[in-house]
């Protein structure tokens, strides 16, 4: 499996990610933001945390507009999968490639813990590896964390059975407790827990690591 990691000045956890993916099975690239194309045969974009353009304006929207992010557009199109964490969620809410806006945390501070989620969903290739129910903890770090969408989009990401993870504990505001969402056709998700971070025994915790296997087999299997 081909994955390629998008860097953004700002970006600082670009490197966990291509550790982690790399460590699951991936062969991975580092794509600059002002790129026009990604490495051919690229099966999974992964948009790391950080601060892209330092979060000017609004978090992720600098990047949304940035060339390399036609060509994740197209890669979409094609069938590929996205991975979108904590700035890369915001980012991927700013291209509109996923529904809804993360905003600043209700308490107004950064926010920095490992926290529980539930996960809402094995329907993807994502959290294929989970238990529908299951409770894992993952490392949040995020300012502008509070997911937030109308209520009929709130309601359609429940009914089409979109929202992958939710927080047991909701440490940011989050409509309904959400902590990650898939896209219509399941191959873009958008979360702010970092499944990175938690992805080897010396961080003292796996939880993440499913999540980056089940994508991986899922792509090798396909």
């Amino acid at each position: 499996m081909k994955a390629a990691v998008l860097v953004f000045p700002g970006s600082n956890c670009d490197r966990d990610m291509a550790v982690a993916l790399e460590r699951a099975g991936a062969d991975v690239s580092m794509v600059w933001h002002k790129d026009d194309n990604l490495p051919a045969g690229t099966d999974l974009v992964a948009v790391p945390g950080g601060f892209s353009f330092g979060d000017y304006l609004r978090c992720g929207a600098i990047a949304a507009s940035s060339p390399v992010m036609d060509a994740v557009r197209g890669h979409l199109a094609r069938g590929g999968y996205a991975l979108g964490v904590c700035n890369g969620f915001q980012v991927l809410t700013e291209a509109r490639l996923l529904p809804g806006a993360l905003l600043r945390n209700t308490g107004l501070k950064y926010i920095c813990r490992t926290v529980p989620l539930v996960v809402a969903t094995t329907n993807s290739a994502f959290t294929a590896r989970y238990t529908k129910g299951q409770q894992i903890s993952l490392p949040i770090a995020h300012h502008d964390g509070n997911y937030t969408a109308d209520a009929d989009t709130i309601a359609q990401l429940f009914d089409e059975d979109r929202v992958a993870f939710t927080y047991v504990d909701n440490p940011n505001g989050s409509a309904r407790d959400i902590a990650g969402i898939l896209s219509a056709n399941r191959r873009v998700l958008g979360m702010m827990p970092h499944p990175e971070r938690a992805s080897e025994a010396a961080h003292g915790n796996k939880d993440g690591a499913p999540l980056l296997t089940a994508l991986i087999d899922a792509v090798v299997t396909a």
